[in-house]
């Protein structure tokens, strides 16, 4: 469990940094599970939506800017018309 930097609130962790390196190590001490999950969501509608290639050292950056400022609650980007989904 830990205190989650999107959530502010105890949430169950991740069971091991999701990435190598300092990165990693602070996704790991800082975001929930949860957190995580909704973001490799959020970046896979980025990077299919916008044809972002993953090998462009521009697009690497902008996808790390992004899950910090989603991780922070600022506000990120999503693909044009982008509508979230009803809940109900």
């Amino acid at each position: 469990m830990l205190i989650c930097s999107r959530y502010q609130k105890e949430l169950p962790a991740l069971e091991r940094p999701p990435l190598p390196g300092p990165m990693g190590e602070r996704i790991f001490n800082e975001v929930s599970a949860q957190a995580w999950q909704e973001w490799q969501a959020l970046q896979t509608m980025l990077i299919n939506e916008k044809h972002l290639s993953l090998i462009e050292p521009e697009t690497r950056k902008y996808l790390s800017e992004q899950m910090w400022q989603y991780f922070t609650n600022e506000p990120t980007d999503l693909p044009e018309g982008y509508r979230p989904p009803i809940e109900s």
